[in-house]
């Protein structure tokens, strides 16, 4: 019997575990013409909030050991812009689509969501309360789980959205702040945001980045995400998708056996944007080759 690789996030089924990390495949456009984007269980776009924004200053993004750093400080076209410029094309994919929403205030979050309620092809909402290179909002709201349960309660009362939060790496405890998720109102975790760090260049005695600080991902963080996903998954009855540093198939089975019900490719799609076709494929094979008739039978009984 062939596997079935579908899961469902919320509302949101997906034709297999895969979809991509925001703010590492832009709106979706910019890789249809390296791969076939259809394959993918789902595209998240990167991080939008009410208005426009310009993002930070440049230099913004710079390669470190085990991985990168990036400030680009959620640069984006603001609602409307998003919805006329990308949402033709998303909807034409077929493809579930999740919208990464962010805001400085609790207020920000609720207007944003309360805007994509209704618009034809999207799916789900991405609360992104643990963004660690924006100013203001962002991280303050990942680190504190009442706050960050407040946002959640605000935003679920104004959307019928799938609603999935995006937890931070550097918090006292995943199982407090995935608790504090779920009872607030949300239909799933994602695990993990980009974990604050920095660079400076000793020639210069500057930091590398204009920012001064960003946000580490890549290979470096896949170990720090999977102890996450294993010490959230089974204090909650919602789904997670796993992330972070995802460069092969073995990378996301390995959230898979953690716990996830999906996972998300991010910086590997830098260094090859064909990475989610081949995490796709990978998870298939590794399916058909132990026997497991399901992606939630991967996950190691506890």
């Amino acid at each position: 019997m062939k596997p079935d690789y579908s899961v469902r996030i919320g509302n949101i089924l997906m034709k297999n575990p895969v979809t991509v990390a925001s703010g590492t495949f832009g709106y979706g456009s910019e890789y249809s013409r390296l791969i076939d984007v259809t394959r993918l269980g789902a595209i998240t776009v990167k991080g939008i909030r009410k208005t426009p924004c310009a993002g930070n200053p440049t230099p913004r993004i710079a390669e470190v050991r085990g991985g990168m750093l990036n400030a680009i400080g959620l640069q984006g076209p603001g609602v409307q812009g998003f919805i006329n410029e990308h949402m033709p094309f998303l909807r034409q994919t077929g493809v579930p689509v999740i919208v990464n929403v962010w805001g400085t205030s609790l207020e920000g979050y609720v207007e944003t969501a309360a805007m994509f309620e209704g618009i034809e092809g999207i799916d789900g909402l991405e609360l992104n309360v643990s963004c660690p290179n924006v100013k203001e909002g962002g991280a303050s709201f990942g680190t504190d789980p009442k706050r960050m349960a407040a946002v959640i309660s605000a935003v679920r009362k104004v959307t019928s959205l799938t609603l999935i939060t995006k937890l931070a790496p550097n918090i006292s405890d995943v199982k407090v702040f995935a608790r504090a998720a779920a009872d607030a109102g949300s239909d799933a975790l994602s695990i993990s945001n980009t974990l604050p760090a920095m660079a400076i260049d000793i020639t210069t005695r500057k930091p590398v980045l204009a920012n001064i600080s960003g946000g580490l991902s890549g290979p470096a963080l896949h170990p720090v995400a999977l102890k996450l996903v294993w010490d959230a998954a089974p204090v909650v009855d919602i789904p997670i998708i796993g992330m972070g540093g995802i460069m092969t198939a073995a990378d996301a089975i390995a959230f898979l056996c953690a716990g996830a019900t999906a996972v998300a490719v991010g910086t590997a799609n830098f260094i090859d944007p064909t990475t989610p076709i081949q995490v796709i494929d990978g998870i298939a094979e590794y399916m058909l080759k132990h026997n497991f008739p399901t992606i939630a039978s991967i996950a190691i009984p506890r």
